[in-house]
Order: structure tokens, then sequence, then C-alpha cells
């Protein structure tokens, strides 16, 4: 697929849901759909009616993969959904997701959002096992580790005791696995939801008038199908979606300190999602409020990088009393055509996704604002764009620190060489860039604009700006080539 685009990625979202009577299948779609932002490389959506479970996925957006012809085999009152972008693994349908295999228990499938950073051990113990893998995604090792007996990653089940089995699975991935992750997975009569100790990535969980439950990365998949927010899953927690509601189990391994992605608020998340019982809309208005008090600059006009700035540019603008107007449209479909431009178009560059409002820029002191500048390769043609729109000067804010550190735990910056503040100081990417001035938003100010509006300090990690990981990360992760090690298969989501 081919984009310009200079944002990190996030993995994929996932979707889940238990409702007897509904057309899960098509909930799931449109929940999926709502989740596009997460992913656009592939969907998926596996259902069970108690007896058999049913699958579709495929290469693509969610609107590409399914069809009414697909999504009327796929019976039943439960299943999981997901869409992915991938990070280490390739774009291929064998790496597509939901997984599914048959077990001694009945069917199982997964779906899941993160990076495990100890796959390539995971891996390892898999296939010295005699368990074959077929893809290179560490989420496949998750659903053989679930498929096997949990006493082989040393957690006991007794059936004797009524206990679920598969809770007893899940607390011997628990045990083993490290890194990110959130699952939804389907077995023959629940649904589960699984998020890992830190609450790396989101999950929250929905209700739906009438009876029936939803779990999803983001609240925003909620509101599509007509779900109430209920909460959030808590960090090491697993619910069970059945006929008998919600069901927590908690205390599956001793709690840490909490660490959601901060970049979810900078940017991943939709801005009507609630992430820690905030609108992320709100928060990232804050965000700009406080780069406007750390960066002012006399200016004419506040203009937003679309659309995922927006709020950003909202809240500098009121903050600095400096009228807010749309400098840049945006075609919103070019990022996600899988057709290559020709030379003649990719000398054309950002002009196939942005196009400037020469109106709105004529002769005017413009403050462009970005919520973050990653590798640095769209930043300068938006300013070349904006002043051959006619604008006088752009200064150039962002509502996030420097991108300096590679993120292991589900987002596609893996390598320091393709950070540009790795390599650049602020002044050099400033001339780079082409801007009359830049000016990032600091640590503090990023985090006490996420305080300010949640309410506290909730616990986040911010390893991407800082280099403070919350997990330790092990030495070969950040070689810089590791194409290797994935061709192998050993390793990557």
């Amino acid at each position: 697929m081919f984009e310009f685009d200079d944002k990190p990625h996030d993995e994929c979202g996932v979707f889940g849901i238990f409702a007897p009577g509904r057309q899960v299948a098509r909930m799931t779609f449109f929940g999926l759909y709502a989740l596009q932002h997460r992913g656009q490389e592939s969907a998926g959506i596996v259902t069970s009616d108690g007896i058999v479970a049913h699958q579709h996925k495929g290469m693509g957006l969610v609107a590409q993969v399914f069809n009414e012809d697909n999504l009327a085999p796929l019976e039943g009152h439960l299943a999981i959904g997901h869409t992915r972008y991938s990070t280490t693994g390739s774009a291929k349908l064998r790496n597509a997701q939901p997984y599914l295999i048959e077990t001694i228990n009945g069917p199982l499938g997964v779906s899941h959002n993160g990076n495990l950073t100890n796959a390539l051990d995971l891996r390892r113990q898999l296939l010295e096992r005699g368990v074959g893998l077929s893809s290179t995604t560490d989420s496949e090792a998750i659903t053989q580790i679930l498929a096997a007996p949990p006493a082989i990653w040393g957690e006991a089940h007794n059936p004797q005791n009524g206990a679920d089995i598969w809770v007893s699975r899940i607390r011997g991935l628990m045990r083993v696995a490290q890194g990110a992750y959130t699952l939804a997975i389907l077995t023959r009569h629940a649904v589960y939801g699984v998020r890992d100790p830190l609450g790396l990535r989101p999950l929250c969980i929905g209700e739906l008038d009438g009876g029936g439950h939803v779990i999803a990365s983001e609240s925003c998949a909620l509101e599509t199908i007509g779900a109430h927010y209920v909460r959030e899953v808590e960090p090491g927690e697993i619910v069970r979606l059945d006929t008998s509601g919600i069901t927590s189990i908690r205390g599956m391994i001793p709690e840490r300190k909490r660490a959601l992605c901060i970049f979810e608020f900078v940017y991943f998340a939709r801005p009507d999602s609630r992430l820690d019982d905030a609108v992320v809309h709100e928060v990232r208005q804050q965000m700009g409020r406080r780069l406007a008090q750390e960066a002012p600059v006399e200016a004419d006009a506040v203009i937003g990088v679309p659309d995922s700035a927006t709020p950003h540019s909202i809240g500098y603008a009121a903050e600095s009393g400096i009228v807010y107007t749309e400098g840049l449209t945006k075609n919103r479909y070019i990022g996600r055509t899988f057709i290559q431009p020709d030379d003649d178009l990719r000398q054309v560059g950002v002009q196939l996704k942005y196009n400037a409002l020469t109106a709105n820029l004529q002769g005017k002191r413009v403050i462009m604002i970005d919520d973050s500048i990653v590798r640095g390769n769209t930043c300068g043609p938006l300013v070349q764009l904006l002043r051959e729109a006619g604008a006088s000067e752009v200064h150039v804010r962002v509502a996030s620190p420097p991108v300096r550190h590679p993120c292991f735990m589900g987002i596609d910056m893996a390598t320091y060489n393709e950070l540009i503040a790795s390599n650049m100081d602020i002044e050099g990417i400033r001339q780079h860039i082409g801007a009359d001035s830049l000016y990032y938003l600091s640590l503090p100010g990023m985090v006490g604009a996420v305080q300010e509006v949640v309410g506290g300090d909730q616990g986040y990690c911010n390893a991407c700006f800082s280099g403070t990981y919350p997990i330790d990360i092990p030495e070969w992760l950040f070689e810089e080539d590791r194409s290797k090690l994935f061709f192998e298969g050993v390793w990557g989501t």
C-alpha cells in the first residue's frame, strides 16, 4: 500500500462481541469499520454458533474485504474481529488475523494488538516442542501458546473444581508473555478480553441494549453499533463475555506500574474515543494550549495538518488568540490505494495527498500545527506547499516532543535511523523542513496536558520521546537490520 505519510502506525484494532439473537458478524463489521484508522492492510472476522466456528479474512480495507455474500455465512452469536497494520511482519494474507485453529477444547480464535518483546524466545520454544508455525507474527505464537495445556507454561489446572480451562490457558500465556498485548479471544461458548499488565495498548467494554456485551480497542467502535461504554479493561485483567454477562478475573500476575502508550492521546486514537475516561479530542486541545504557552509567535493564522492535528490547532488558536482557519485540505483516500504512483506522480509528492487553500494563506504569517514529526518526509514539502500558496512566513509547532527512540510495543518506529530527531538537532530539522521557526511541545508539557484533562497521573509510556522503557528491551531489538530474523520466521508482528 502506498502512502505519503510521516505518521507512525499502530499495529491493529481488535473487536469482540457476545450477543445471542443479534447479527454479530454484521455488528463486528461496523465495529472494525470504526477502527479502520488503526490498520488498513487486512481485516478478518471469526464467529461461532456454539458448535462450529466460521471465518473470513482478506487483504485491504474492511469495506473491501467484506460484502453481503461473505458476511452471510458467518453465523453465530459470538464473534471477534481484527484490522491490521503490519509493523515488522510482512503484509501478506498468512499474517492477517484473527487466527483460527481447532483445539481439544473446541475452536480458538485470536485477535492481537501489540508486540511481544520476547517473541523470539517463545517462537523458539514452540518450534522446539514440534509446533509448526505458518506466519511471521508473534500473534500466531500467542494462539499456539493458548492452545497448549496450561501446565506447559507453568499454570496448573484442575478440571474437577469447575475452573475455566481457557482462563487457565490465558493465565499461562500471561506468565510467559512480555511486552504489549490486548487480545480478543473466541472459544466455543465465550469471548475473552485480555490486557497486558502494563496496559500498554487500550481495550474497553461496552453493553448492548437488550442484552450482549462488546470489547473493542476504542470506544468509538462501541458507539458505532449502539453499545454503551461501560469501562476500560484494567491492566492485567481478563474479562469473559458469555451467557452470565461480564465476568472479571483479576490478580493474574503481580501488579506493575501502568503504562498506557501516550501516543494514543497524541495521534493514534480517534478524537471521539475515550481513554482513561477522557475524550481524546479534549486532551489534544489541551496539548495545543500548552504548546501556545510554551512557543508563542506573532502570526496571522493558525492551521493544522489535517486531520490528526486539527484538535491541537484549535487549542493553540484559542490560547494564543490567533484566528484558526483551514490552510490545507486532505485527499483522504490517496493513502488507502495499493496502486503505486509512477515517477511523474512521485515528483508531485505530498500534493497527491494535500492541497493548499490559497485564499486563506496569501500574504499571511502562518503557524502550522502538526501532532508529531517522526521521519520528517512530509513536513518540509508541506511548508513549501504553503509558501507556494502565498504564505509570507511559516512557523511550525509540534504538539508532542521530538521522537528520538524506537518503539517495540506495537508501533512501526523500530530503528534510530528512521527517526529524524535522532539524527538532527532542532535547528537542523528546522533548516531541513524550511520553516521560519520550529518548536516542539516539551515532555512535561505533553504529560501535564494529559494529566490536566484525565485528572492525575494514571501512568503512561513515553519511551519514544524519553528513551525510558517500561519493560526490559532485548539488545538485539535495537539492531538496525533485523530482517534476517524476520525472514527466518522467529520474530515479528
